[in-house]
């Protein structure tokens, strides 16, 4: 009789733990995600160390909407298009499988190039505005000597960039972003793998957008110190990006 109601139990357990397991997975796939950003690749707008939500159903849903993106399908369902300006987290088209977050430059059939420094956009140059940063901009562990701009784009929106006083990079070739992808840069211009490099990210296709981030929701300096050094956390803890829209 013990054993019985002892297995009632067990399986009634293992019930609850499914079932929030499943509601869990819904919850991450198909409404909002967090992430954690490891690079200096989106510096200013985003640090090593900030945690952000990622909502998934800004621009519909794919296989990549899902953990390990499970090989079912290569559609997109309910499809909305991404704005120039958002921050968007997608599959590197390299192994389809690594989480970027970039920022969208460019749409299908858009022609992007960098003339003396100058970001073009079908042939317009973007407007921007030198802007004081007062805080320091970091490639990895160095600290840059850098410009930082606001960048305003076709569409009016505005965002901060950042390109190296020495070194940076001032033309490239002309790019046009073939249909169903897009053109995507980091903040930090000249401390990110993005889609001027066409051997190593390149357009990225619709299918691989994951979603729109829209929040941080933590933020600890990495550099002052571990998450898990508790009484270290007045020193680490950046309170002042908490909850920051992005």
């Amino acid at each position: 009789m013990k054993k019985n109601k002892i297995y009632k139990l067990v399986i009634e357990n293992l019930k609850t733990l499914i079932g929030a397991l499943i509601i869990a997975i819904l919850i991450r796939s198909l409404i909002i995600q967090p992430f954690y950003i490891p690079s200096s690749s989106m510096e200013p707008t985003l640090l090593v160390g900030d945690r952000i939500f990622v909502t998934k159903y800004n621009y519909g849903y794919s296989k990549h909407s899902f953990p390990f993106s499970p090989n079912v399908t290569n559609k997109r369902y309910f499809f909305s298009s991404p704005q120039r300006g958002d921050l968007v987290v997608f599959k590197t088209p390299s192994d389809n499988r690594t989480d970027y977050i970039k920022r969208l430059i460019g749409l299908p059939g858009d022609e992007i190039q960098f003339i003396e420094g100058d970001i073009l956009i079908n042939g317009i140059k973007i407007k921007r505005e030198t802007h004081n940063l007062e805080t320091k901009v970091y490639c990895g562990n160095f600290i840059l000597k850098s410009n930082t701009y606001i960048e305003t784009l076709p569409n009016g929106v505005k965002h901060l960039a950042t390109y190296n006083k020495e070194g940076t990079l001032k033309n490239t070739q002309k790019y046009k972003v073939p249909e169903k992808h897009y053109f995507l840069m980091g903040d930090n211009r000249d401390c990110s793998k993005d889609s001027r490099f066409l051997d190593e990210v390149g357009y990225i296709k619709q299918l691989n957008l994951v979603g729109r981030a829209k929040i941080i929701f933590f933020s600890n300096d990495t550099r002052a110190g571990s998450l898990l050094k508790l009484w270290n956390l007045n020193n680490s803890f950046r309170i002042e990006r908490t909850f920051r829209g992005l």
